[in-house]
């Protein structure tokens, strides 16, 4: 699994022009779904996500996870992570999971962060979404659970 988080002061999703998913301070993620993710790769995002520590402690320093600071998440899936532009400029989608299994492994994602005790707002799978945020630093950090980067 690939994922794009950000640290935000505020995030929402909207599809068709009504408001979907929001959160205040927390995390919006960005996730995707490859064609060999498994049970693990689901774990591995889960764990990396929760456990991120880019909020500051008191000292100011990036030393908190988005569950210390009780602020939130907001998870949209975007498959076009997986996009592959190695040849020519027109995006290769081919390591991107199918749409039915990978939409249930962004609700265990989701699951799975709410069952650390977080609270999750989320976009609509397969939807045109618009996503609006203000990043808060701005913090962006890249996850793959197969470690490419």
């Amino acid at each position: 699994m690939r994922a794009v988080v950000q640290r935000v002061r505020t995030a929402s999703v909207e599809v068709e022009g009504a408001v979907v998913g929001a959160i205040d301070r927390g995390l919006l993620v960005l996730l995707s779904a490859g064609d060999d993710d498994t049970a693990a790769d689901v774990t591995v995002a889960i764990d990396k996500i929760a456990g991120l520590r880019i909020f500051p402690d008191a000292a100011g320093k990036m030393n908190l996870d988005v569950g210390a600071i009780g602020g939130a998440v907001l998870l949209v899936s975007q498959f076009t992570l997986h996009g592959d532009v190695r040849k020519g400029r027109r995006p290769s989608f081919i390591r991107a999971m199918a749409p039915e299994p990978a939409a249930a492994m962004v609700d265990d994602v989701a699951n799975g962060l709410r069952s650390r005790g977080l609270t999750v707002a989320e976009g609509v799978f397969g939807a045109n979404m618009q996503v609006h945020l203000v990043n808060d630093g701005p913090v962006t950090i890249l996850i793959d659970t197969k470690r490419a980067f």
